[in-house]
């Protein structure tokens, strides 16, 4: 199984309804590509103060590294990836994503 994990530091002027359109947008690509089995959001819980400035995360659960492969170069999860690049703070410096083999 892969953990795609995003953490985004989406500019101020990003609505919440605007983050949650966006999250919502990758929650659907479960229901039209195999292999991915769960995907959750939201923001920053944490109280140690260690966030680097990232306060909302996205984590995709994908079967396997193909599944990934396959939901990366979707292009529905292309348009959403664009939409996220240009809500971050910084565009791509605004984002860190970690894949995590479990």
């Amino acid at each position: 199984m892969i953990l795609h994990t995003v953490l985004i530091r989406f500019k101020s002027s990003v609505s919440a309804e605007d983050k949650k359109a966006i999250f919502e947008a990758i929650v659907s690509l479960k229901e039209k590509l195999s292999g991915i089995t769960e995907v959750k959001y939201g923001p920053n819980v944490s109280p140690e103060g260690l966030g680097g400035g990232f306060a909302d995360a996205l984590v995709v659960t994908f079967e396997n590294v193909e599944a990934r492969d396959a939901y990366l170069v979707h292009a529905d999860h292309v348009v959403v990836g664009e939409k996220i690049v240009a809500s971050a703070e910084g565009g791509l410096a605004g984002l860190l994503v970690f894949d995590l083999e479990i």
